[in-house]
């Protein structure tokens, strides 16, 4: 029989006879720790207690000791599993003393098995530990949608390396199964629960809910403080796409998107539906309505049959409000050409070249596009107002996969408009901070730049500077009123005079840029500079694109309680102190005296906080999920999770088109033979294999 013993620790770690300990916990975690140096794991067993409850006698073993019954019943198939015990009789046995303090009675040293290389030490379980920081870096690199191997190799990046990082792949992995099981059935519970702990902390939060007969939850809308406000601004035109589902329950995401005052993507609210027919979608405009007070003027979706009907509907002008145009999204409607006409009339004509002269031209007189429009009437499916607009699903795939549940969505949300509002802020930054080059002499693109924060400026000066340029000035009346006739040619637009009604405050062209988005045209400065305006219009200055326009709204910012970001917080204060202790370390570099002097300095603050291990109460790993996913429900859950929806936009439950079929066919990756490289079979089927293992048969015999 071999022997082994610890021989990689330092004397003043090994456990020695009648060694003394103010409690059990201090005891083991000193063990604990010489058996992570000496290259072994440590498990409590026996214990004996007094009358009073009070433990006299405790075990501290090698993880190796004893057996594991091998015996299984025959016939049945067993899993493949292998043993660690081999019977190991290392061990410290602890024993009471007076004032509730121990003693080492017994401590066996040697192993009967070989013990864990210095490599293999940092899969030992004493070496494994998912801490705090390691649970909130996985939670943290959740919320922008990078899993647990991406984050676990981040780690490692940042430690140095894998033995670093004090835990496994499978750990991290099993924080994650462990997150989502103490969700589990509650997952519509805790939400709604976040929901209304958000309602109480602001007031301005709005959301509704409704359950099917069985209580399941079935629609959920929401808009916080910040979106409520921005649809106060920037609220005229709002698009609604209900294609892309986020999460395990197969609910449809549809956001309310906007234009904000840098022409960038805004979301107003959001809502999760479990089915797309018109009584959903007459639920989610009814609260969209009630929460923002007002309608859009315009409303944009998809080509949905039951938008067609539920818009119309919702959006009307009952309760002394304006009704909203219903339009539809162009981009979804090009998307369709191939697939509703011949793809062979799309590529090998000139269709689709004159489709796009009279769908994206911006310079057409309406009875100009209707005669153009008619060519393409015998596609009934094409008789529609369409209109242009973004989609935010790109933005939100990057922060949501499909298998998350209620709470992980709400967290990745959050964290995606934040980065939204956070580029918001940013981009204001720059437009109050510094000043675009004047390109033109003209003072009224100083004025603009006064005015207008910076993309837009840029679209303002390109107008300006057209006006200058490639402007002909064809007839000018005589000011009559203060308003003076212009009919002006545009050199980059042929056989098209447009004609422009200027004063020194108003501007009015026929392309109905302006109208269309609150852009003043080039036209209408040309005239402007004819009968010598200087400053900009106000009257031509719209609101929604000014660098001031959040002053003046109603509703006021997300106000929240000073509590409700901790973990926020916290999070921050254990990366900055990572950081700041891998600096400590890059200091220090390679000598080894540094590197002693900031050990010594951390064991101790390890043993100042030891005095105050009495008074603490511990963090565990349940109240760790709580604070970051919300507290599981007290009472009884009233509001079951979803069932799994079967929504018409899912891919195994929809029909596919020819196209969508060729696309799918044209990625996936062509399986070859590894013998010849042929497509019609595999490798054990192959015909040359056979050949050739035909042939050295023959030559062995």
């Amino acid at each position: 029989m071999k022997y082994f013993m610890p021989s990689s620790v330092d004397g003043s770690q090994v456990p020695f006879q009648n060694q003394s300990f103010d409690s059990l916990d201090k005891a083991y975690n000193f063990y604990r720790e010489y058996g992570r140096l000496g290259g072994f794991d440590v498990r409590k067993t026996t214990e004996k207690r007094d009358a009073d409850g009070t433990i006299i006698l405790k075990h501290f073993v090698c993880s190796k000791e004893g057996f594991v019954d091998g015996s299984h019943s025959e016939g049945i198939r067993q899993r493949r599993t292998v043993s660690r015990r081999c019977g190991c009789k290392a061990k410290v046995v602890m024993k009471i003393r007076s004032q509730n303090r121990y003693y080492i009675f017994n401590f066996v040293e040697l192993h009967n098995h070989p013990l864990a290389s210095e490599s293999g030490r940092q899969f030992l379980r004493s070496s494994r530990e998912m801490t705090v920081s390691l649970r909130n870096f996985v939670f943290d690199a959740a919320k922008v949608n990078i899993g647990c191997s991406k984050a676990f190799s981040l780690v490692k990046e940042m430690t140095g390396g894998y033995s670093n990082v004090g835990a496994t792949l499978r750990d991290f992995r099993n924080f994650n199964r462990d997150l989502k099981e103490f969700v589990g059935e509650r997952d519509g519970q805790m939400l709604i629960d976040k929901f209304k702990v958000l309602q109480e902390t602001s007031k301005s939060f709005y959301f509704a809910y409704e359950l099917d007969g069985d209580g399941h939850l079935t629609m959920l809308f929401w808009a916080d403080p910040t979106s409520r406000r921005n649809f106060e601004i920037y609220g005229d035109a709002v698009s609604f796409d209900a294609t892309f589902d986020t999460n395990k329950y197969n609910m449809i995401f549809a956001p309310f998107t906007g234009v904000d005052k840098h022409d960038r993507c805004v979301t107003f609210a959001a809502c999760l539906l479990s089915k797309e027919d018109v009584a959903h979608y007459n639920w989610a405009f009814k609260h969209f309505v009630k929460a923002m007070g007002r309608n859009p003027v315009v409303f944009i979706t998809d080509q949905c049959p039951a938008m067609k009907v539920s818009v119309p509907a919702s959006f009307c002008g009952d309760n002394d409000l304006v009704a909203s145009k219903h339009r539809l999204c162009m981009w979804h409607i090009m998307q369709k050409f191939p697939i509703k006409l011949e793809n062979r009339l799309c590529k090998e004509t000139d269709f689709m070249e004159k489709m796009k002269t009279y769908i994206w031209s911006s310079n057409l007189e309406i009875d100009e596009f209707e005669s153009g429009w008619k060519a393409g009437q015998s596609y009934v499916w094409l008789d529609e107002d369409n209109f242009k607009v973004r989609s935010e699903n790109f933005f939100f795939s990057q922060f949501h996969k499909q298998g998350d549940t209620l709470c992980e969505f709400w967290i990745r949300f959050e964290s995606a408009m934040h980065r939204q509002r956070n580029e918001t802020e940013r981009l204001d930054h720059e437009s109050n901070s510094s000043k675009p080059n004047i390109l033109s002499r003209w003072f009224i693109e100083d004025d603009a730049a006064e005015l207008f924060t910076r993309s837009i400026f840029y679209k303002v000066q390109e107008e300006i500077l057209a006006s200058c340029l490639d402007m002909q000035i064809k007839r000018m009346s005589e000011e009559v009123d203060g308003v003076t006739h212009f009919e002006i040619k545009d050199v980059k637009v042929k056989d098209k005079l447009f004609k422009a009604t200027v004063s020194k405050s108003h501007a009015v062209c026929s392309c109905k840029q302006f109208v269309m988005c609150g852009i003043v045209c080039r036209h209408a400065f040309c005239g402007l500079k004819q009968i010598g305006v200087t400053k900009f219009p106000r009257s031509l200055v719209l609101n929604r694109w000014m660098k001031v326009a959040e002053s003046g709204t109603s509703l006021e910012s997300n106000v929240v309680c000073s509590d409700y970001f901790k973990m926020e917080q916290v999070s921050l204060k254990l990366t900055n102190l990572w950081f700041d202790f891998r600096q400590i370390l890059s200091k220090a570099g390679v000598e080894m005296d540094k590197l002693d002097y900031v050990h010594k300095i951390i064991k101790q603050i390890s043993s100042d906080f030891e005095k105050y291990d009495g008074d603490s109460v511990d963090f565990t790993k349940k109240d760790h999920m709580a604070a970051m996913v919300g507290e599981q429900p007290v009472e009884e859950v009233t509001i079951l999770a979803p069932t799994v929806s079967r929504i018409k936009g899912n891919y195994f439950k929809r029909l596919v088109s020819d196209r969508e079929k060729a696309m799918t066919k044209a990625n996936k990756r062509v399986r070859r033979c590894k013998e010849c490289s042929a497509t019609t079979h595999d490798s054990r089927t192959c015909p040359k294999k056979k050949k050739d293992g035909g042939a050295v048969v023959s030559n062995m015999l």
